[in-house]
Formats: structure tokens, sequence, C-alpha cells
């Protein structure tokens, strides 16, 4: 998307942020191993409660600045668990639950001319919820997502407003007429991966993954982080680059540097039917970077990926950029 849909996307996140570090001073900024926590005030969980939300912003714009195929989408998790956080994610399924919210829109790379080759205008909504538990040093995530898709999400209307207000060009008549019309996708996500220390605060975190629904692969891969970052944290993984954001947070000011690739043998999916002649890639691979800095109230991150081409018909692949920004005043 364009400029000013980064910048109000963004606006929004440091909004919610701030309101979140008045109200909820465990919820979003210092959340605290359990270890450290006065009983006689956290008394223990009878019922579970919020010990975390995070969210990611993705956008090509902030990537190599166009306004195509895996243009733009919003992530947002909140994280609810019986007895707090001690660090890890619990030993047991379903004791923490995360509920995760996104919207994603797709569009070919020319917004105003219907060009058969190139992929459809997609409109996409997640809702879903997941659990995270631990078995020895392994990691594991599961959930369900239902996956809302076509003019029913209003997201065509969303970037034709957008667009409209910025004086730029809007997908026309002809592109929506042909995008993936109303649908709806039960979708079962999985992840299992390790963390290994390489030395000193660094560590390698091997994954991989298991996706069926709107669209069906299989992706391994790996995650490099050189700092403190998602070190006693819990983390949730971005579906379209692969990054990794924070929902539980047990912060050390400083600088990590992160790094990561992985690839999918994706066998079908709905943003790029068959029966409407597209072929997908053999593979869809991602390499991904990113900077996180954590000060002692505030944080930014910003990550980019590279994405290699998803169908045939693509003229070539992309880089898109990522963003969490967090401040208190």
């Amino acid at each position: 998307m364009l400029r000013l849909y980064a910048a109000a996307l963004v606006g929004l996140t440091l909004t919610h942020g701030t309101a979140q570090a008045q109200t909820d001073e465990t919820g979003e900024t210092r959340i605290s191993p359990v270890t450290e926590l006065d009983e006689s005030i956290f008394p223990p969980a009878t019922s579970r409660r919020q010990i975390g939300h995070g969210r990611m912003f993705t956008n090509d714009f902030l990537g190599d600045g166009y306004d195509r195929w895996q243009t733009g989408s919003y992530t947002f998790s909140r994280v609810w668990a019986w007895d707090g956080w001690q660090g890890r994610a619990p030993g047991t399924f379903g004791d923490l639950l995360e509920m995760k919210i996104g919207g994603q829109i797709m569009t070919p790379e020319n917004l105003r001319t219907y060009i058969p080759t190139d992929r459809p205008w997609a409109g996409k909504l997640t809702f879903g919820l997941h659990t995270h538990w631990t078995q020895g040093k392994t990691e594991f995530a599961l959930g369900g997502d239902l996956v809302v898709i076509g003019p029913q999400t209003q997201l065509d209307h969303l970037q034709e407003f957008l667009h409209d207000v910025l004086n730029a060009p809007k997908p026309s008549t002809a592109v929506l007429s042909q995008q993936i019309q109303n649908q709806f996708w039960p979708t079962i996500v999985g992840e299992v991966g390790q963390s290994f220390s390489i030395g000193g605060v660094s560590r390698i975190r091997p994954f991989a993954e298991l996706r069926a629904g709107d669209e069906s692969l299989v992706r391994v891969g790996a995650d490099f982080t050189f700092g403190t970052f998602g070190s006693g944290e819990l983390m949730s993984r971005e579906s379209i680059t692969g990054q990794r954001y924070r929902i539980v947070r047990d912060p050390s000011p400083g600088f990590s540097f992160i790094v990561g690739a992985d690839t999918a043998k994706v066998f079908d999916s709905v943003y790029m039917p068959s029966s409407r002649g597209f072929a997908l890639t053999d593979t869809r691979d991602r390499v991904r970077a990113g900077l996180h800095w954590q000060g002692e109230s505030n944080s930014v991150f910003y990550g980019a990926t590279w994405l290699s081409r998803e169908f045939l018909g693509q003229r070539e692949s992309q880089f898109v950029g990522s963003v969490r920004l967090q401040f208190q005043f």
C-alpha cells in the first residue's frame, strides 16, 4: 500500500500500545517472569488471565516501495494462561491460548488494467485460536483459523477509499470484478522448533511448519538471533514474511539482530486457482533480516523480507518491510 496507509496503520499500533501502557502495566511493556512476582499481590490464578499481546504491520512500501502482490497485512495477538508466564510455554497442550486476528491484501502488479496472467486481487481476514506448549526443549504451536475471503471482507473498499484520499491509482472495476470471490476456509496451522545456543546470547532455531486450508504447504527453515530478542519471551510468527513478533515480553535493553530463511512446498492456493490457469512455483522461498531495539520502556523493530515468486506468471520477486513500534509517553 502507499505511504499514508503505512503511516496510518503504524499510528494505530502506537495509539494502541500507548493506551495499553497506561491501563495495563503488565500487558504491554513489562511482563516479568512469574518467579519474580509477589504472590501476596498476584495470587495463583484460578482462571486464565491475559499475560500479553503483540502485533506486526507488513507492507511492500516499507520494502521495495511498490504496491503489488503481497502488498500489506496487519496481525494482532492476545494470549491467556492459567499460571502467568514462567519464561517458557507450559508443558501441557491447551494451557496457554493465543487469539490471532489478521487482515491481508494481495493485488496484481497493475491496479488499473486487468491482466489475466497476473494474480487476481484478494482480500483476506483471519480469526484464529492457537496454543503453545513445550516438551523438553522443543516448542510446539498448533491452532485453527477461520479465513474469510472476498468482497465480504470490505478490504477492496478500504483500498479504494485510501487511494482516493491520497489521489493515488485505485483498483479499477475490471481488476476488482476478477477478485477472488467470497469464501470461508477453516485452516490448521502447526509449527515445531527448538533453539540452540551458538555462543553468548546468540541462538539458532530450526523449525518446521504445516498449513492446510486456504493454502496447503509444508515449510522448513531456521532463524538466527544475535542478542536477547525472544529469550524468555513468547513469540508468534507472521504468516507472509515469517518474521517473529513478541507476545509476552521480558525486555532487556539493547540491540538484537535477527536473520532467517525458509523454503516451502505449496500444494495449492485458493488465491491462485488452477481453474483460472495459474501454476504455482515449485517452491516458495523467504529470506529475512531484522533489527530490534529495546529501551527501558520503548522498543522498535524493523525487518525486511525477500519473497520469491509465488506463481509462474509473476514477473519478479519482491521485498516487503515489517515494523513493530511501542512507545510509552
